[in-house]
């Protein structure tokens, strides 16, 4: 079991010090009206777990812990929410929309929530 958490830990810290790399990037480059950084890095991720999954259709496996749940996880968690609507949509229209609708605005919802109780 602590070798999943492993490489877990290992795939997570390279997507999260990519992801950071591509924030000092748009920065670098004067991309800062828009939130390009995390633009860029859902695109990435969303297409990289779709090359992912369209390749390796076996259950969870060394190679998918560290690339989908540690690298494609700290490098962004959209591309699990994009994923997962991709098959709620396969399966239902209608739950893959309340999927979309329930996690942007419920974020949103609680972000600003959560702004409001600290401040």
């Amino acid at each position: 079991m602590w070798k999943e958490f492993l490489w877990v830990f290992v795939g997570g810290g390279v997507g999260s010090v990519l992801r950071y790399g591509a924030t000092l990037l748009t920065q670098y480059m004067r991309f800062q009206k828009f939130p390009y950084n995390t633009l860029i890095v859902n695109i990435i991720g969303a297409f990289l777990i779709g090359l992912f999954f369209g390749a390796y259709q076996e259950p969870a496996t060394k190679n998918k812990l560290i690339i989908v749940t540690g690298f494609l996880g700290g490098f962004t968690t959209f591309s699990a929410f994009s994923y997962e609507t991709f098959i709620l949509a396969q399966k239902s229209m209608p739950l893959a929309i309340l999927n979309i609708l329930a996690n942007v605005f419920l974020t949103l919802l609680l972000v600003w929530a959560g702004y409001k109780l600290a401040s």
